[in-house]
């Protein structure tokens, strides 16, 4: 695995905008193993050296006991929102416990900060060598690039793409002015910064020009736009992959000029590494995630490269619908399926560090970690409806969710129960749900495999239920429709004839021909079965 940062590069990366120290030491040794966020309602499980997002913590007696909880777990440090008040007890179980307290900035999203912290320390990160470098910089590490950019041009730095999404920034964005600390909370150059920028021109000359674009402040500026910027395009030859920004007082000198030039290519180098690195990196975990779900002697491997070996584990199955309910093979919904996979692996990543998802074959599958005396299958219901209702009903999906595996072994008949509950989601069968356990849809699942195995035997109707399909054909009658209807009624004539909208006396007469024409006991209950199993199984109405 790659080395995570430490607490003193976070600090340096995110302080003075972000995160600033309230105690402790940064310079502790180890890196930061992973984010966590705390849930006052729900055991935490961290992963080692974790930084725990204390959202809604302000208690002081509550942030004692969770400093002395974390030290338990060998984490590195607490993060509360500021400003932070600081106790005696508070300062003296920072000091018994070397847990580091931090405090995030006002205004700030403890979404932003974990979003920010995850692209710091790589997460999910399942590579075993060491990153390779690009000009003495670790490959695709943005938030480096940005500091030796800021340093070689001495002014703070943002790498943003097309779309004025900020990518990565440097150190001392506190010297900048109150748009840039706006742009750098939000991870996006707001809408009236970029408004006023497209209106005068400075996109449309950024992207024609291979130079760097001094923007000077306009007297009817937005508020908050105080100094001046200088911007040059990022590319990769014809292609825009985004854009340099640093906030300066004055136009740049020749040599700070050429440097910034230089730093575009270097920057496109690193932007492509990233693309092709997230390509390499999905493919690759798509391979460790479906070899771990086949069970088997490389089981054990994949699960330990990626983070789960000995750890019990719910398993998830995800799939995209088309608009009529059914599997589609189209571009289109190949795209819908990757991009909801992403979507459930970043979902995932928020719950527990160590979650897993991959896209294998038009399923999308997760290895969520629980702990061996938690209800895993329930809190995985959990995860996949809300993670549902966050896409919406813009795209049809549905989750299939197995029992808890508690060891490598284990996974393919959690795999398994998974894909049997997901197939009578994608058939329809469970009309209204979107998330079941194959406890939910059991019977549901038995009858789509009863009518696999009659479609392979090639069986056919039997009995009365033959002999009343036949009648139907011949005079064009209703009378299998009317046993069908019975049936589900549990025999009641008026809700049965009501579902088939006939009148209840013609609804009794046709129970009597049918009972005519097919020679059927309606008193006997096992003839009942029978037949309802036949109109299920081998002879189910259609679609």
């Amino acid at each position: 695995m790659r080395p995570h940062a430490s607490l003193g590069r976070v600090l340096d990366d995110l302080g003075g905008t972000l995160l600033d120290l309230v105690l402790g030491d940064s310079d502790r040794p180890g890196g930061i193993g992973g984010v966590a966020i705390h849930d006052p309602l729900d055991e935490p499980a961290l992963p080692q050296h974790a930084l725990m997002l204390g959202v809604g913590l302000a208690d002081p007696g509550e942030v004692v006991r969770q400093l002395r909880t974390l030290a338990r777990h060998d984490a590195a440090g607490l993060v509360l929102r500021a400003p932070v008040t600081v106790t005696a007890a508070i300062t003296a179980a920072v000091e018994e416990t070397g847990v580091a307290l931090l405090s995030l900035a006002r205004g700030a999203s403890w979404a932003q900060l974990a979003a920010m912290l995850r692209s710091l320390l790589a997460e999910g990160d399942v590579g075993d060598a060491q990153p390779e470098m690009l000009a003495g910089l670790p490959s695709g590490d943005l938030f480096a690039v940005a500091n030796a950019i800021g340093a070689l041009i001495d002014a703070p730095v943002t790498i943003e793409d097309r779309r004025s999404r900020v990518l990565a920034f440097s150190g001392r964005q506190d010297e900048a002015d109150p748009s840039r600390v706006e742009t750098i909370l939000g991870r996006q150059v707001p809408e009236r910064f970029s408004r006023m920028l497209a209106d005068r021109g400075v996109f449309r000359e950024l992207y024609r020009s291979d130079r760097p674009v001094y923007v000077d402040r306009p007297p009817e500026s937005p508020d908050g736009f105080k100094i001046p910027r200088v911007a040059v395009a990022v590319r990769a030859g014809d292609e825009i992959l985004g854009s340099i920004w640093a906030a300066v007082r004055e136009p740049l000198t020749p040599d700070r000029t050429q440097a910034l030039c230089d730093a575009a290519r270097l920057v496109a180098l690193h932007l492509l590494r990233v693309r092709a690195g997230a390509d390499v990196e999905r493919r690759l975990r798509a391979d460790l995630v479906s070899t771990a779900l086949e069970g088997g002697a490389a089981a054990r491997e994949a699960l330990s490269r990626l983070g789960l070996a000995d750890q019990p584990v719910v398993v998830l199955a995800l799939a995209v619908l088309d608009s009529a309910g059914l599997r589609a093979e189209d571009a289109e919904i190949a795209t819908e399926r990757q991009r909801l996979a992403d979507g459930l692996a970043m979902h995932l990543s928020a719950v527990h560090p160590r979650c897993a998802a991959a896209l294998v074959g038009d399923t999308a599958y997760g290895l969520v970690p629980v702990t061996r005396d938690a209800d895993g299958e329930r809190r995985a219901l959990r995860i996949a409806k809300d993670f549902l209702d966050r896409v919406g009903d813009r795209v049809r999906a549905v989750v299939g969710i197995g029992p808890v595996a508690r060891s490598a072994a284990e996974l393919p008949e959690a795999r398994d129960s998974a894909d049997r509950a997901l197939r009578v989601l994608r058939s329809g069968s469970g009309p209204g749900r979107r998330v079941a356990s194959l406890a939910d849809v059991h019977v549901e699942a038995l009858l789509l495999e009863l009518q696999d195995l009659v479609a392979a035997r090639g069986d056919r109707p039997t009995g009365p239920v033959a002999r009343l399909l036949d009648y139907d054909e011949q005079h064009h009658a209703h009378l299998v429709e009317t046993l069908r209807a019975w049936l589900d009624a549990f025999g009641d004539v008026i809700a049965a004839s009501a579902a088939v909208h006939v009148h209840p006396n013609t609804f009794r007469y046709r129970l009597r021909r049918l009972a005519e024409v097919g020679g059927f006991d309606m008193t006997d209950p096992e003839a009942r079965f029978a037949a309802m199993l036949q109109l299920r199984v081998v002879a189910p109405p259609p679609s």
